[in-house]
C-alpha cells in the first residue's frame, strides 16, 4: 500500500509540474514573438508588419504547445489507469 501512495504522489507532482507550464507558455510565446518581430522591424524599417505577424505566430505556437501538453497529461493518466487495472488494483 505504501508503494501505491508513493506512486500517486509522484504522479500528482508530475502532473502539476506539467500543467503549470501552460500559463507560462501562453504568456511567453507571444512576448518572444513580439520581441523577434520588433527586432526584425527595426532592422528592415517596416514598423508594425513583422511585430504583428510574429505576435500572431507566438499566440498560435503557445496554444499549440499548450494543447500538446494537455493531451500528454491525459495520455499519462490513461496509461496509469491501464497499468493499475493490469495489476488487479
Amino acid at each position: 500500500m505504501q508503494k501505491k501512495d508513493e506512486e500517486d504522489r509522484y504522479w500528482a507532482i508530475r502532473q502539476a509540474g506539467l500543467l503549470t507550464t501552460i500559463p507560462v507558455l501562453l504568456a511567453a510565446a507571444p512576448i518572444i514573438g513580439l520581441l523577434i518581430g520588433r527586432w526584425i522591424d527595426g532592422k528592415l524599417d517596416t514598423d508594425p508588419v513583422f511585430s504583428v505577424v510574429f505576435l500572431i505566430l507566438g499566440f498560435i505556437g503557445g496554444a499549440r504547445e499548450a494543447v500538446r501538453l494537455i493531451r500528454l497529461a491525459g495520455r499519462n493518466r490513461e496509461k496509469d489507469k491501464k497499468k493499475d487495472n493490469g495489476r488487479g488494483v
